[in-house]
Protein backbone atom coordinates (compact mmCIF):
# COMPACT_ATOMS: atom_id res chain seq x y z
CA UNK A 1 0.00 0.00 0.00
CA UNK A 2 1.39 3.19 -0.91
CA UNK A 3 1.89 6.05 1.84
CA UNK A 4 -0.48 8.22 0.05
CA UNK A 5 -3.36 5.83 0.76
CA UNK A 6 -1.88 5.06 4.59
CA UNK A 7 -2.60 8.81 5.20
CA UNK A 8 -6.13 8.41 3.82
CA UNK A 9 -6.84 5.37 5.70
CA UNK A 10 -7.97 6.74 9.28
CA UNK A 11 -6.74 5.68 12.10
CA UNK A 12 -8.11 2.85 14.14
CA UNK A 13 -7.39 4.09 17.41
CA UNK A 14 -7.48 2.47 21.00
CA UNK A 15 -10.87 4.50 21.54
CA UNK A 16 -12.54 3.54 18.40
CA UNK A 17 -11.83 -0.06 19.07
CA UNK A 18 -13.12 -0.24 22.50
CA UNK A 19 -16.00 1.49 21.08
CA UNK A 20 -16.50 -1.19 18.27
CA UNK A 21 -16.39 -4.03 21.12
CA UNK A 22 -18.69 -2.46 23.40
CA UNK A 23 -21.35 -2.00 20.20
CA UNK A 24 -20.61 -5.87 19.53
CA UNK A 25 -20.57 -7.22 23.27
CA UNK A 26 -24.50 -7.27 23.79
CA UNK A 27 -24.67 -9.47 20.49
CA UNK A 28 -21.84 -11.34 21.81
CA UNK A 29 -23.24 -11.74 24.71
CA UNK A 30 -26.65 -13.01 23.85
CA UNK A 31 -25.24 -15.46 20.82
CA UNK A 32 -23.09 -17.22 24.07
CA UNK A 33 -25.91 -17.13 26.35
CA UNK A 34 -28.60 -18.54 24.44
CA UNK A 35 -26.87 -20.33 21.94
CA UNK A 36 -23.63 -21.68 22.80
CA UNK A 37 -24.49 -22.27 26.81
CA UNK A 38 -27.08 -24.21 26.53
CA UNK A 39 -25.27 -26.64 23.46
CA UNK A 40 -22.70 -26.80 26.07
CA UNK A 41 -25.03 -27.90 28.74
CA UNK A 42 -27.42 -30.35 26.89
CA UNK A 43 -23.95 -31.85 25.88
CA UNK A 44 -22.71 -32.43 29.05
CA UNK A 45 -26.03 -33.54 30.33
CA UNK A 46 -26.07 -36.11 27.53
CA UNK A 47 -23.98 -38.04 29.58
CA UNK A 48 -25.24 -37.78 33.16
CA UNK A 49 -28.24 -39.51 34.90
CA UNK A 50 -30.53 -36.38 34.96
CA UNK A 51 -34.23 -36.61 35.73
CA UNK A 52 -36.27 -33.88 36.31
CA UNK A 53 -38.13 -35.74 39.19
CA UNK A 54 -34.42 -36.37 40.93
CA UNK A 55 -32.04 -33.52 40.73
CA UNK A 56 -30.47 -33.67 43.53
CA UNK A 57 -28.40 -36.59 41.86
CA UNK A 58 -27.37 -35.91 38.18
CA UNK A 59 -23.93 -38.62 37.92
CA UNK A 60 -22.17 -39.44 34.72
CA UNK A 61 -23.06 -42.49 32.96
CA UNK A 62 -20.88 -42.34 30.63
CA UNK A 63 -22.60 -44.02 27.19
CA UNK A 64 -25.86 -45.42 29.18
CA UNK A 65 -28.14 -42.53 27.70
CA UNK A 66 -27.07 -43.25 24.17
CA UNK A 67 -27.20 -47.21 24.83
CA UNK A 68 -30.83 -46.34 26.36
CA UNK A 69 -31.80 -44.48 23.50
CA UNK A 70 -30.58 -46.50 20.63
CA UNK A 71 -31.96 -49.94 22.28
CA UNK A 72 -35.55 -48.20 21.82
CA UNK A 73 -37.94 -49.26 18.92
CA UNK A 74 -39.79 -45.68 18.89
CA UNK A 75 -36.11 -44.15 18.45
CA UNK A 76 -35.33 -46.11 14.79
CA UNK A 77 -39.55 -45.63 14.14
CA UNK A 78 -39.00 -42.27 14.83
CA UNK A 79 -35.93 -42.20 12.31
CA UNK A 80 -37.39 -43.89 9.78
CA UNK A 81 -40.35 -41.55 9.94
CA UNK A 82 -37.55 -38.89 9.84
CA UNK A 83 -36.70 -40.13 6.49
CA UNK A 84 -39.94 -40.04 4.58
CA UNK A 85 -40.93 -36.46 6.44
CA UNK A 86 -37.70 -34.74 4.99
CA UNK A 87 -37.63 -36.58 1.81
CA UNK A 88 -41.17 -36.30 0.50
CA UNK A 89 -41.04 -33.13 2.04
CA UNK A 90 -38.60 -31.57 0.31
CA UNK A 91 -39.34 -33.11 -3.07
CA UNK A 92 -42.88 -31.20 -3.14
CA UNK A 93 -41.47 -28.10 -1.42
CA UNK A 94 -38.74 -27.58 -4.10
CA UNK A 95 -40.44 -28.54 -7.35
CA UNK A 96 -43.46 -26.31 -6.23
CA UNK A 97 -41.47 -23.34 -5.05
CA UNK A 98 -39.32 -23.22 -8.86
CA UNK A 99 -42.06 -23.39 -10.55
CA UNK A 100 -43.71 -20.25 -8.44
CA UNK A 101 -40.33 -18.72 -8.60
CA UNK A 102 -40.14 -18.95 -12.45
CA UNK A 103 -43.40 -17.55 -12.57
CA UNK A 104 -43.22 -14.36 -10.33
CA UNK A 105 -39.88 -13.76 -12.06
CA UNK A 106 -42.54 -12.60 -15.09
CA UNK A 107 -43.80 -9.19 -14.83
CA UNK A 108 -47.43 -9.57 -15.21
CA UNK A 109 -50.44 -6.81 -13.60
CA UNK A 110 -50.32 -7.66 -9.40
CA UNK A 111 -47.45 -9.65 -9.36
CA UNK A 112 -47.00 -7.53 -5.94
CA UNK A 113 -49.87 -8.25 -4.48
CA UNK A 114 -49.46 -11.93 -6.04
CA UNK A 115 -45.98 -12.06 -4.44
CA UNK A 116 -47.35 -10.80 -1.02
CA UNK A 117 -49.68 -13.67 -1.02
CA UNK A 118 -47.41 -16.38 -1.63
CA UNK A 119 -44.71 -14.88 1.09
CA UNK A 120 -47.49 -15.04 3.86
CA UNK A 121 -47.12 -18.50 5.14
CA UNK A 122 -43.69 -17.89 5.89
CA UNK A 123 -44.60 -15.28 8.04
CA UNK A 124 -46.68 -17.97 10.55
CA UNK A 125 -45.76 -19.58 13.05
CA UNK A 126 -45.07 -23.67 12.28
CA UNK A 127 -47.06 -23.94 15.53
CA UNK A 128 -50.15 -22.02 14.48
CA UNK A 129 -49.68 -23.45 11.39
CA UNK A 130 -50.25 -26.68 12.48
CA UNK A 131 -52.96 -25.58 14.50
CA UNK A 132 -54.79 -24.30 11.41
CA UNK A 133 -54.52 -27.36 9.12
CA UNK A 134 -55.21 -29.67 12.44
CA UNK A 135 -58.54 -27.96 12.00
CA UNK A 136 -58.86 -28.40 8.13
CA UNK A 137 -58.37 -32.21 8.48
CA UNK A 138 -60.70 -33.12 11.50
CA UNK A 139 -62.49 -36.17 11.26
CA UNK A 140 -65.66 -34.32 11.82
CA UNK A 141 -66.47 -31.03 10.97
CA UNK A 142 -62.84 -30.28 9.05
CA UNK A 143 -63.22 -28.21 5.64
CA UNK A 144 -60.57 -31.28 3.66
CA UNK A 145 -63.21 -33.54 4.28
CA UNK A 146 -66.25 -31.60 3.67
CA UNK A 147 -64.82 -30.40 0.20
CA UNK A 148 -63.87 -33.83 -0.24
CA UNK A 149 -67.52 -35.36 -0.57
CA UNK A 150 -69.40 -32.58 -2.37
CA UNK A 151 -66.87 -33.14 -4.79
CA UNK A 152 -67.72 -37.10 -4.86
CA UNK A 153 -64.44 -38.07 -4.28
CA UNK A 154 -65.19 -40.05 -0.95
CA UNK A 155 -68.42 -41.44 0.64
CA UNK A 156 -67.44 -40.75 4.17
CA UNK A 157 -65.21 -38.72 6.05
CA UNK A 158 -61.54 -40.03 6.90
CA UNK A 159 -59.59 -39.68 9.78
CA UNK A 160 -56.53 -37.84 8.88
CA UNK A 161 -54.86 -37.36 11.87
CA UNK A 162 -56.67 -40.74 13.50
CA UNK A 163 -55.23 -42.97 10.63
CA UNK A 164 -51.64 -43.86 11.16
CA UNK A 165 -51.59 -43.95 6.78
CA UNK A 166 -53.36 -40.38 6.15
CA UNK A 167 -51.69 -38.88 9.06
CA UNK A 168 -48.36 -38.88 8.17
CA UNK A 169 -49.69 -37.74 4.60
CA UNK A 170 -51.47 -34.76 6.45
CA UNK A 171 -48.58 -33.30 8.21
CA UNK A 172 -46.80 -33.40 4.96
CA UNK A 173 -49.54 -31.46 2.77
CA UNK A 174 -49.36 -28.86 5.30
CA UNK A 175 -45.37 -28.93 5.68
CA UNK A 176 -45.54 -28.33 1.79
CA UNK A 177 -47.53 -25.70 1.51
CA UNK A 178 -45.84 -24.09 4.45
CA UNK A 179 -42.06 -24.69 2.94
CA UNK A 180 -42.60 -23.65 -0.74
CA UNK A 181 -42.55 -20.17 0.03
CA UNK A 182 -39.24 -20.27 1.40
CA UNK A 183 -38.15 -22.02 -1.47
CA UNK A 184 -40.30 -19.36 -3.79
CA UNK A 185 -37.92 -16.46 -2.01
CA UNK A 186 -34.77 -18.13 -2.09
CA UNK A 187 -34.64 -19.12 -6.10
CA UNK A 188 -36.17 -16.17 -6.98
CA UNK A 189 -33.69 -14.10 -5.48
CA UNK A 190 -31.23 -16.06 -7.19
CA UNK A 191 -33.07 -16.05 -10.74
CA UNK A 192 -32.75 -12.24 -10.35
CA UNK A 193 -28.70 -12.31 -10.47
CA UNK A 194 -28.51 -14.23 -13.69
CA UNK A 195 -27.04 -11.21 -16.45
CA UNK A 196 -29.79 -10.17 -18.34
CA UNK A 197 -26.62 -10.37 -21.12
CA UNK A 198 -26.83 -14.30 -21.23
CA UNK A 199 -30.05 -14.82 -22.31
CA UNK A 200 -29.51 -11.91 -24.93
CA UNK A 201 -26.40 -13.33 -26.14
CA UNK A 202 -28.23 -17.00 -26.20
CA UNK A 203 -31.28 -16.37 -28.12
CA UNK A 204 -29.30 -14.44 -30.58
CA UNK A 205 -27.59 -18.05 -31.16
CA UNK A 206 -30.98 -19.62 -31.51
CA UNK A 207 -31.18 -21.05 -28.53
CA UNK A 208 -34.79 -21.97 -27.20
CA UNK A 209 -36.69 -21.09 -23.84
CA UNK A 210 -35.49 -24.30 -22.48
CA UNK A 211 -32.20 -24.64 -23.57
CA UNK A 212 -31.85 -21.41 -22.42
CA UNK A 213 -33.19 -22.60 -19.20
CA UNK A 214 -31.07 -25.59 -19.28
CA UNK A 215 -27.49 -24.20 -19.91
CA UNK A 216 -27.66 -20.60 -18.62
CA UNK A 217 -30.25 -20.22 -15.59
CA UNK A 218 -29.84 -23.95 -14.08
CA UNK A 219 -25.27 -23.25 -14.55
CA UNK A 220 -25.73 -19.98 -13.17
CA UNK A 221 -28.53 -20.62 -9.79
CA UNK A 222 -27.02 -24.04 -9.09
CA UNK A 223 -24.63 -23.40 -6.32
CA UNK A 224 -27.23 -21.32 -4.29
CA UNK A 225 -29.72 -24.31 -5.09
CA UNK A 226 -27.37 -26.76 -3.57
CA UNK A 227 -26.57 -24.10 -0.57
CA UNK A 228 -30.74 -23.79 0.28
CA UNK A 229 -31.19 -27.62 -0.22
CA UNK A 230 -28.97 -28.34 2.35
CA UNK A 231 -30.31 -25.45 4.54
CA UNK A 232 -34.07 -26.70 4.20
CA UNK A 233 -33.09 -30.22 5.10
CA UNK A 234 -31.89 -29.25 8.25
CA UNK A 235 -34.75 -27.25 8.83
CA UNK A 236 -37.25 -30.03 7.86
CA UNK A 237 -35.32 -32.57 10.41
CA UNK A 238 -35.72 -29.44 12.78
CA UNK A 239 -39.21 -28.95 12.76
CA UNK A 240 -41.22 -30.48 14.96
CA UNK A 241 -43.73 -26.95 15.77
CA UNK A 242 -45.97 -28.46 12.91
CA UNK A 243 -46.19 -32.39 13.66
CA UNK A 244 -46.58 -31.69 17.32
CA UNK A 245 -49.51 -29.07 16.94
CA UNK A 246 -51.17 -31.16 14.11
CA UNK A 247 -51.00 -34.97 15.76
CA UNK A 248 -48.75 -34.28 18.87
CA UNK A 249 -46.57 -37.69 17.08
CA UNK A 250 -49.62 -39.94 16.88
CA UNK A 251 -51.36 -41.69 16.12
CA UNK A 252 -49.21 -44.56 17.82
CA UNK A 253 -46.16 -43.24 17.10
CA UNK A 254 -46.80 -43.18 13.20
CA UNK A 255 -45.46 -39.42 12.51
CA UNK A 256 -43.06 -39.41 15.52
CA UNK A 257 -39.99 -37.59 13.66
CA UNK A 258 -36.69 -37.58 15.49
CA UNK A 259 -37.27 -33.83 17.11
CA UNK A 260 -40.37 -34.64 18.39
CA UNK A 261 -39.27 -37.85 20.36
CA UNK A 262 -36.85 -36.03 21.62
CA UNK A 263 -39.55 -33.51 23.48
CA UNK A 264 -41.11 -36.34 24.43
CA UNK A 265 -37.87 -37.47 26.37
CA UNK A 266 -38.08 -33.46 27.90
CA UNK A 267 -41.79 -33.91 28.90
CA UNK A 268 -41.17 -37.24 30.43
CA UNK A 269 -38.49 -35.40 32.47
CA UNK A 270 -35.38 -37.33 31.10
CA UNK A 271 -33.23 -34.54 30.03
CA UNK A 272 -30.36 -37.07 30.01
CA UNK A 273 -32.09 -39.11 27.37
CA UNK A 274 -33.39 -36.04 25.32
CA UNK A 275 -29.67 -34.73 25.55
CA UNK A 276 -28.45 -37.78 24.16
CA UNK A 277 -30.88 -37.80 21.36
CA UNK A 278 -30.06 -34.01 20.82
CA UNK A 279 -26.23 -35.05 20.49
CA UNK A 280 -27.36 -37.62 18.21
CA UNK A 281 -29.42 -35.36 15.61
CA UNK A 282 -26.10 -33.10 15.48
CA UNK A 283 -23.76 -35.30 14.92
CA UNK A 284 -26.01 -37.20 12.17
CA UNK A 285 -26.64 -33.24 10.25
CA UNK A 286 -23.17 -32.56 10.94
CA UNK A 287 -22.35 -35.61 9.21
CA UNK A 288 -25.08 -35.53 6.16
CA UNK A 289 -23.37 -31.63 5.72
CA UNK A 290 -20.38 -32.68 5.01
CA UNK A 291 -21.15 -35.87 2.80
CA UNK A 292 -23.65 -32.93 1.10
CA UNK A 293 -21.78 -30.36 0.44
CA UNK A 294 -18.51 -32.75 -0.74
CA UNK A 295 -20.79 -34.26 -3.43
CA UNK A 296 -22.48 -30.92 -4.39
CA UNK A 297 -19.33 -28.94 -4.94
CA UNK A 298 -19.71 -26.85 -7.90
CA UNK A 299 -16.92 -24.84 -9.82
CA UNK A 300 -18.00 -21.38 -10.30
CA UNK A 301 -17.97 -20.57 -13.92
CA UNK A 302 -14.98 -18.42 -15.17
Amino acid sequence: MSQAAQAARPAFTGRKARFVALCLLPGAVFVLLFTYYPMIRGAVIAFQRYNLFDITSTPFVGLDNFRAVLAEDRFWTALRNTGTWVAVSLFFQFFLGFGLALLLRRHFRGRGLYQAWVFFPWAMSGFLIGLLWRWMFNGQFGVVNDLLLKAGIIDERIGFLATPGWAMTSVIVANVWYGVTFFAIMIMAALQSVPAELYEAASVDGASRLRQFWHVTLPHIRPTLALIVLLRIIWILNFPDLIYAMTGGGPAGSTDIITTFLIQQVIGGDYGRAGAVGMLVLGLLLAFSVFYLNATRFERSR
